[in-house]
């Protein structure tokens, strides 16, 4: 008989909503589990058999939880702010709040389809004004705050304002502020002029930048983005805008020494290392013929003596000076034709190299030569210096570069043939690499460092720098569909924020989507809503209309989930206290850099001030695998390979569904889908309720016998590898562990209750409406959530079986179990009489039987 799985999901389903069987109490005194997944996107196309993966995975982990004693906060949401919402209401008229709710909706219940054991009184949406009332919060916590490097943390702006007041700008390094002025200095200044500065401080910033602009979207999208609109046919170029920045970068050591505190993959740490990309070396100031310098960033000061040429990005502003009359239209044409790329069209995927002699020389400080500068866009203007001295003979773009403009290769380091590739190694000595005030031959990278770095500092033309490849954060966006920026400009150029009892700023309903043809968003043609009056000073002013990206609202989710009803603040600091940091995040490796680097920014922001108790928001993280269509290609629309997990629930239910893909593969690993594997695992389930049922199915089998030594051994084996490998999500060996034992428990007609009970509470967390179903026919009222966990006994764990090597000669012939007690003569007995053996010692003398005990029979023949 199989199981009926469409009555029995559907009446437990009922049943955890109606009693409401995963909801928190925050308050208990249980230790706390708090165990989250990555925020999904609502979209239209609903879920694949690939999104439950993860979900899947965190709901046993959560089940198993619970059954050890466990508080778990286990919550759902939806990142649901973003362009292609909004692009669907630029072609429909059908506003995006309309299509986002129903987009939700369905996400939901194909959630709730899975029986997954979320406590959805705590669902949140980006898009509810209650939430992003808190984003713009944050928002303007970090405009009112700066980076106090004496102190290594954030500060209220007010704080410097104070400083300023008091001493001017004394305590700042001269790299924080090119100016320098003194207390009378800034207490005369006007209230723009005061801006100026501190617009250099806060963590929130206006600046005038290259950006990716698509005019066919209305909107500057983020370098992640870019590719798969171009995908679809639209054009992206590069141009300079106005753009609200974060300041992540004041964060950048931080980020990267914090790493050490998290449980992560090894290959996501290195990701973030890579991204911010920390490094030393030196700025050093090039001097042009014509007057004026260009200052580059160099980790390898000890090729200084082999840098032939420069080059600048093309966006560098020093060319309008330096650029010679006969080369103004070639630069101007080169610009044009580089502000189209992308920076990854620039950098790793620029086969061929392209440039511009700009007409203008440098000197080379160790030589005294005069180079040439040129531009590429290989250089990029956001990197470094935004220039770069070009050593060809021991850097690979350079190489090819200078190969393709006949440019001079000289070798400054000993080793390799650059006649035919560059040669990079810190691991050799200098050549070619003597002056007459600096001598670097012969010496080492470390030595030839710290010589060029004392040398150029002695002369002030250069210092040791640390350099991070971590850029700001572009944060505004020309949509519609997202948060408002709670900023407003007025007249006079002063830029001020809402008061925090005018939050949250709501979006204005608008009946057009489509970009203002201004270069601002949609909102920039809502009307009344765009007009401001300052109750304070009765000033009228204009809101920012400019949206904030769909990052926001994804960065401190995980905080709300704790008090999702808080009017008054984003989450009560006792609560935020009990339940951070985040026990376990399981999500896309996708996510391995902006999201968790953006979310780790915000909240480091929020522990500087005081708002949370943790350096960082997530413990331990762990990437599922990829899910592949039957094909092993990605699961696509245009391919025709997506799954429906509907299609799939209705066929075999979901505790199938979920089973299988568990038991898959490796969870990290990417996998291909199989609908036989589906079958598969259905035959199990069924396998598991004919275990109760019989083969008829026409009474519960279970007595009170008690069970014999066999039945303990295999029960307590599958508790201790199914305990174990929830702990390592190794789930697929779990389930394989849990097929072991009904195959051995079948055969017999034996049905103990104290080998059955435990065995439904390991399969439970992968296959709860079924085992909710059994749980109950055994006679229990009450769910089985939140029994215990079954312990394993140790005692059963000792096997007294031994396996017994067979050789003959040497080499391996057989095996067999025997008892621990087994005696050397039995033991070469059984050798002698092994199927398998016979036919390599037959019509043969044995001279020598050799016994290892416990391990091995070796038979040496004549």
């Amino acid at each position: 008989m199989e199981y009926p799985f469409e009555d029995i999901e559907k009446k437990w389903q009922n049943y955890w909503e109606e009693k409401k069987t995963f909801c928190t109490d925050l308050n208990s005194n249980k230790p706390k589990y708090y165990c989250l997944d990555m925020f999904p996107y609502p979209s239209g196309a609903g879920l694949h058999v690939g999104h439950p993966e993860g979900y899947t995975a965190t709901d046993i982990i959560t089940r198993y939880k619970r059954m050890k004693g466990f508080e778990v906060l286990h919550p759902m949401g939806w990142d649901a702010f973003g362009l292609p919402a909004e692009r669907y209401a630029m072609t429909t008229g059908i506003h995006p709040k309309k299509t986002t709710e129903e987009n939700i909706n369905n996400f939901r219940r194909q959630i709730k389809m899975l029986g997954l054991s979320y406590d959805w009184s705590r669902e949140i949406s980006t898009t509810n004004p209650d939430y992003y009332k808190f984003t713009q919060w944050i928002f303007l916590k970090l405009f009112h705050s700066y980076y106090n490097f004496s102190k290594d943390k954030a500060e209220p702006i007010s704080v410097l304002v104070q400083e300023f007041e008091s001493n001017g700008s004394s305590a700042l390094h001269s790299d924080q502020l090119s100016q320098k002025f003194s207390a009378k200095d800034w207490n005369s200044m006007s209230e723009p002029e005061q801006e100026a500065i501190l617009s250099q401080f806060r963590l929130v910033y206006l600046a005038f930048i290259p950006v990716n602009w698509c005019e066919g979207l209305g909107t500057v999208l983020a370098n992640e983005e870019v590719e798969e609109w171009v995908s679809k046919g639209y054009s992206v170029i590069r141009k300079p805008m106005r753009q609200y920045m974060m300041r992540i970068t004041a964060y950048a050591e931080r980020l990267l020494k914090d790493l050490e505190l998290v449980s992560w993959p090894a290959s996501t740490l290195e990701m973030q290392k890579n991204w911010i990309g920390k490094s030393q070396g030196l700025e050093i100031g090039f001097q042009l013929e014509s007057g004026g310098e260009i200052r580059v960033f160099t980790t390898r000061p000890d090729t200084l003596f082999g840098a032939t040429y420069l080059v600048l990005a093309p966006e560098h502003p020093i060319l309008e000076k330096i650029t010679a009359t006969g080369q103004k239209e070639q630069i101007l044409e080169y610009q044009k034709a580089s502000a189209i790329k992308s920076d990854l069209d620039r950098t790793e995927l620029a086969k061929d190299k392209s440039g511009i002699f700009t007409g203008a020389y440098a000197i080379n400080p160790v030589t005294n030569e005069k180079i040439p500068v040129w531009i590429s866009d290989y250089v990029l203007f956001s990197y470094g210096t935004g220039a770069i001295m070009a050593v060809p003979a021991h850097d690979s773009r350079d190489y090819e570069f200078a190969k393709k403009f006949n440019l001079e290769i000289r070798p400054v380091i000993a080793g390799g043939d650059v006649s035919k590739e560059s040669f990079d190694s810190k691991d050799s000595t200098c050549i070619n690499s003597s002056g007459k005030e600096l001598k670097l031959d012969g010496l080492d990278y470390k030595a030839a460092f710290k010589l060029v770095s004392d040398w150029v500092q002695k002369k002030k033309i250069g210092k040791v720098k640390i350099q991070f490849k971590l850029r700001d954060w572009l944060f505004a966006r020309q949509r519609y569909w997202g948060e408002p920026i709670p900023l407003v400009h007025f007249e006079n150029g002063i830029t001020k924020s809402l008061s925090e009892d005018e939050l949250p700023l709501v979006l204005p309903e608008l009946n057009e989507f489509k970009p203002s043809g201004t270069g601002e968003s949609p909102l920039a043609l809502s009307g009344s809503w765009l007009e401001y009056k300052d109750p304070a000073t009765g000033r009228t002013g204009r809101r920012e209309t400019n949206t904030m990206p769909q990052w926001a609202g994804s960065c401190w989710y995980y905080l709300r989930f704790i008090d999702p009803e808080n009017q008054n603040a984003l989450c009560d600091s006792t609560l935020e206290k009990k339940w951070m940091p985040v026990d376990l995040y399981v999500g896309g490796s996708e996510h391995a850099v902006l999201h968790l680097l953006y979310s780790r920014f915000w909240h480091k922001a929020l522990f500087d001030l005081g708002y949370v108790s943790t350096p960082e928001p997530f413990k331990k993280l762990v990437h599922q695998g990829l899910i592949l269509g039957e094909d092993k290609k990605k699961m696509s629309k245009s391919l025709g390979n997506v799954v429906n997990p509907d299609e799939v629930v209705k066929e075999y239910g979901a505790d199938s569904l979920r089973l299988f893909e568990m038991f898959m593969g490796p969870f990290e690993m990417v996998k291909p889908w199989s609908t036989k594997g589906v079958e598969g695992i259905s035959r199990f389930l069924n396998r598991v309720w004919r275990l109760f049922h019989g083969k008829e199915g026409d009474s519960f089998l279970i007595s009170d016998l008690e069970p014999n030594e066999a039945e303990l051994r295999i029960l307590h084996r599958t508790i201790k590898k199914v305990s174990d490998d929830i702990e390592n999500f190794s789930f697929n060996t779990a389930i394989s562990q849990m097929m072991i034992f009904v195959n051995e428990i079948t055969p017999s007609d034996r049905r103990p209750r104290k080998i059955l009970e435990p065995f439904i509470k390991l399969l439970s967390p992968f296959a709860p409406h079924l085992t909710e179903e059994l749980w109950e026919k055994m006679g229990n009222k009450k769910s089985i959530a939140y029994f215990d966990f079954p312990e394993s006994d140790p005692r059963y764990l000792i096997s007294d079986k031994i396996k017994i090597m067979i050789q003959v000669n040497g080499k391996l012939r057989g095996e067999f179990e025997a008892s621990k007690e087994i005696e050397q003569a039995e033991a070469i007995s059984l050798s002698k009489t092994h199927e398998k053996v016979i036919p390599f010692i037959k019509d043969k003398t044995i001279k020598k039987e050799i016994y290892v005990k416990e391990k091995l029979v070796n038979l040496v023949t004549d």
